[in-house]
């Protein structure tokens, strides 16, 4: 099926899980981080509070998380939309007026439990759902609503603090939510889609549908963290300090703004490029490879001060987010399954959220030390080589299970 046939086939469906990742950027660490200067200067933080800050608001939303998931298992996809959507809009709303230090924790625990969490893991769990034989295309197609929140919304949210400041920018961003997204999403999902198997060919399927208790229990599980979390750790870490990195090599925030757009191009052509290869060989087959580009960025990053480099770190980074990000929405149910799906991946999007929080936290810390920021991100590209080895190995791990399946099966 040709991809252009396979989107009108399946608007409504890929329509509503992008418009969900794509407004999720409103709690995503490079959004929020856009403001961090302001915040630190109206709230009088350093470096380090404000990463604290920034880490147990995260660290809250990554607890609730695994509870607050489950929802996913129970209730149609359209339903919770209505709450997150709403709750979501909320948070930007409190970020435009509170003046609390206490409650910017608040707030931006909202942000994170129901932006980068619950919007992301509704759009991909429903993914997961709704599609089998075409997962990995379908998933590559729900990621472009992050690649392109990615794209714009950092050139529109400077612009418009530039015209209304950066509060009445968020006061923006929670009108668009239930102005614009709301309507649209549930306009687009009004019910359910029933998975069509017919073209799954070889994509290997979990041999049954474990439970959160099993999947904790497998130590499979953690060697496939050891890798699929470097991103989110080291994206949200580079993104949340970004001003300071602006700031220390004496670069254009603008044109730092604008490198996120390349960035983009390139998520965009590899989550399309993943989608296809995961749906030809499996999610398991081309797991370690994303790692080997988040090196690449980060060592570049790291070794070289001209604001070029920004570029190439956003040309390597773009890489393996097309990459990580398809194999996000097709990993976890191809291996474990999809009927305990909304659960086990609430673990996984938790873990995720709780990366992003140590991140920034501690590496603040480090900053207000005195520790090189570029030996810091040298070290992050260090980690991805060590741990795309460990990837390799559990890659080859999965794919035995899966042939260990079909022989039993066959």
């Amino acid at each position: 099926m040709q991809i252009l046939q396979f989107v009108r086939a399946n608007l409504r469906w890929i329509g509503g899980g992008l418009l969900l990742t794509l407004f999720s950027s409103y709690g995503q660490t490079f959004f929020i981080a856009l403001s961090a200067g302001d915040i630190r200067r109206e709230y009088g933080l350093s470096h380090g509070e404000f990463g604290s800050v920034y880490m147990v608001a995260t660290l809250a939303s990554a607890l609730t998380l695994p509870w607050l998931g489950r929802i996913l298992d129970i209730y149609s996809t359209r339903r919770v939309i209505f709450l997150i959507v709403p709750a979501l809009s909320i948070a930007c709303l409190a970020m435009q007026f509170n003046q609390s230090l206490l409650l910017l924790i608040v707030v931006i625990y909202a942000l994170r439990l129901f932006g980068q969490g619950m919007m992301t893991q509704t759009a991909f769990t429903a993914t997961a759902r709704w599609f089998v034989g075409n997962r990995g295309r379908a998933v590559s197609l729900v990621t472009l609503g992050l690649n392109f929140g990615e794209a714009v919304f950092p050139i529109l949210f400077v612009a418009t603090a530039g015209l209304i400041g950066w509060r009445g920018a968020w006061g923006l961003a929670a009108l668009s939510l239930i102005v614009v997204m709301l309507p649209a999403a549930a306009a687009l999902i009004r019910g359910e889609r029933r998975p069509q198997s017919s073209s799954a060919g070889d994509v290997p399927h979990a041999q049954c549908d474990w439970t959160r208790g099993e999947v904790l229990r497998d130590p499979l599980f953690y060697l496939l963290l050891a890798g699929v979390l470097a991103p989110g750790f080291i994206g949200t870490t580079i993104f949340f300090h970004q001003v300071y990195l602006v700031e220390l090599r004496n670069w254009s925030l603008e044109v730092f703004a604008a490198s996120f757009a390349f960035m983009s191009a390139l998520t965009i052509t590899f989550a399309l490029i993943a989608g296809y290869l995961v749906d030809r060989y499996s999610a398991s087959k081309i797991l370690p490879h994303f790692l080997l580009p988040l090196a690449l960025a980060c060592l570049v990053l790291g070794g070289f001060e001209g604001q070029w480099s920004a570029f190439v770190f956003m040309a390597f980074l773009g890489i393996s987010y097309g990459i990580s990000s398809t194999l996000a929405g097709a990993l976890w149910p191809e291996i474990y399954g999809l009927k305990h799906l909304g659960s086990i991946r609430a673990i996984v999007v938790a873990l995720m959220v709780l990366s992003t929080a140590l991140g920034p936290g501690v590496t603040g810390y480090l900053i207000d030390l005195g520790v090189d920021y570029s030996l810091q991100i040298i070290l992050m590209g260090v980690y991805c080589l060590a741990a795309y080895g460990l990837l390799s190995f559990a890659s080859r791990i999965a794919v035995s299970r899966s042939l260990e399946t079909k022989r039993r099966d066959g």
